[in-house]
């Protein structure tokens, strides 16, 4: 299970007790939100995408979209999402619980400049019910994030 990954991941770095796990669904920034009771800007979603051969992540703030023009001047591409059933198998974890934490080798993690508004966020650990809280530093830490770009529009 790919919470368990997760899991694994942080308590290495001595914050596997900070994940949340919830009995309701958080598997969109709406019920991420209502799980947490925040507003859903602070959900820090994970978009995935088709670039050339590889599989890249842009984790984002909950209320910011894919803007076109910005996506393709940053990759040289069109916006190609994966589809929903290639997601666990190339990245690591299912859709509802996509994340930038112990994902398969070769996955590419970008963040998108609308998290940085906040000092908290709060994305999601693996699985359609966990999220955990996470300053940007620590997120730009434990993504692994290879640079922070601007490709979305609020």
């Amino acid at each position: 299970m790919a919470i368990e990954r997760v899991r694994a991941y942080f308590a290495e770095r001595g914050i596997a007790d900070r994940i949340q796990e919830f009995d309701s669904s958080s598997a969109t920034v709406e019920l991420a939100a209502a799980a947490l009771g925040c507003e859903g800007c602070r959900i820090a979603k994970t978009l995935s995408f088709h670039v050339e051969d590889k599989v890249v992540l842009v984790v984002a703030a909950g209320d910011a979209r894919i803007d076109n023009p910005k996506y393709k001047a940053q990759f040289g591409t069109k916006a190609k999402m994966l589809a929903f059933e290639e997601a666990e198998e190339l990245i690591g974890h299912a859709v509802g619980g996509v994340c930038p934490f112990a994902v398969n080798d070769g996955v590419v993690v970008y963040l998108d400049e609308s998290l940085k508004r906040f000092e908290t966020v709060f994305p999601a650990c693996g699985s359609s019910n966990s999220a955990i809280e996470l300053t940007i530093a620590e997120l730009e830490d434990l993504s692994g994030s290879v640079a922070w770009i601007d490709v979305c529009k609020l």
